[in-house]
């Protein structure tokens, strides 16, 4: 105890010493620094996972966590959300976002309230947060998933994806990267008839999923890049009888999915650890606080469990990855859905 209460009075020491030399205020007072994730939406069992992560991190360090999400996933719902944390006067917000650029400007004014921003999984642009972490590379994660449906359909034949909602930065970025990945010569073969929208809510991508069924009657592959998406694809083609019919990969987590790779339904999907995610985030959040970093490319710091990481490039800002989507099938399936 005596250790954590050192430990907390150095941090508050360097973070008030560094806010004041920039003019601004400290984000508290007194008491333990608080920490806040927003996620897009309740009800979400990866987000779920994602901030239980997250709560680890900020806990191992013996800080204050606040968890947070509005009942849909909205911009509007977001910025309430983050207007609140702001009264609160929290030291760190990290935001898995329901829109790239609509979040910037109540972002930017509790950066300037002296907040540290960043965001993790679905991104808000670089004026919006001093760092982002990514699950995987955007590039590998797209082009893995049409690689697999390749091989389940033999290369030939309609596919769809069913996403999360239009806006969101991750899902789009993944897509762009199939498209990419379907020029390729031996998807001569392959047509994407469409991307549909199930807004990470269970019952519209299950209306979603039928409305594709019903729209494209030869559909022989869908993606899901979204753990909501792909549980709800799964028990449409399940409720149907198309196994073997209509085939399905994507994102998914183990615990939703388990019984689809079982029974063949989805025959092999992809995803990394939410709850690590979450995980980095925090400790990269309690980096950006004590001062040990700032977002600059190279800077590194260690991440708990994780390891050592170091900030790279992301376009006009930077990131910080946590690893390559990891493949679930039959033959792994079972040590893994007891655990996420």
């Amino acid at each position: 105890m005596k250790k954590i209460i050192t430990m907390t009075m150095v941090l508050l020491v360097l973070a008030t010493g560094f806010l004041s030399a920039s003019g601004q205020q400290p984000a508290a007072d007194e008491g333990k620094k608080k920490f806040a994730i927003v996620f897009k939406n309740t009800g979400n069992p990866y987000g779920e996972k994602e901030m239980a992560g997250y709560k680890i991190a900020i806990e191992e360090m013996g800080y204050e966590v606040i968890l947070k999400a509005p009942a849909q996933p909205t911009v509007d719902g977001q910025i309430a959300i983050i207007e609140e944390l702001i009264a609160q006067r929290v030291d760190a917000i990290a935001m898995v976002a329901n829109d790239v650029d609509a979040l910037n400007m109540a972002l930017a004014k509790a950066m300037k309230q002296g907040i540290k921003v960043l965001s993790l999984d679905s991104a808000v642009s670089a004026a919006g947060r001093l760092v982002h972490i990514n699950q995987a590379d955007p590039e590998l994660i797209g082009r893995v998933q049409i690689q697999a449906i390749k091989e389940m359909i033999n290369g030939e034949g309609q596919i769809a994806v069913l996403s999360a909602t239009s806006q969101a930065t991750n899902q789009n970025a993944w897509i762009e990267w199939m498209i990419e990945e379907l020029k390729e010569p031996e998807y001569s073969k392959m047509e994407l008839v469409k991307v549909a929208y199930g807004d990470d809510l269970r019952d519209k991508s299950v209306s979603e999923m039928e409305a594709l069924l019903k729209n494209y009657p030869n559909l022989k592959g869908v993606i899901a890049p979204t753990t909501v998406g792909i549980a709800a694809a799964g028990l449409v083609i399940e409720e149907k009888g198309l196994k073997g019919q209509v085939h399905l990969t994507g994102l998914g987590l183990p615990s939703e999915m388990a019984s689809y790779i079982e029974s063949g339904i989805c025959e092999w999907m992809y995803l990394w650890n939410p709850i690590d995610v979450g995980y980095l985030a925090g400790y990269a959040a309690m980096a950006l606080v004590d001062g040990s970093i700032t977002g600059a490319v190279g800077e590194t710091f260690e991440a708990g469990r994780l390891g050592k990481k170091e900030i790279i490039a992301d376009g006009n800002g930077t990131q910080i990855m946590l690893g390559a989507p990891f493949k679930f099938e039959a033959s792994n399936i079972a040590e893994w859905k007891t655990v996420y």
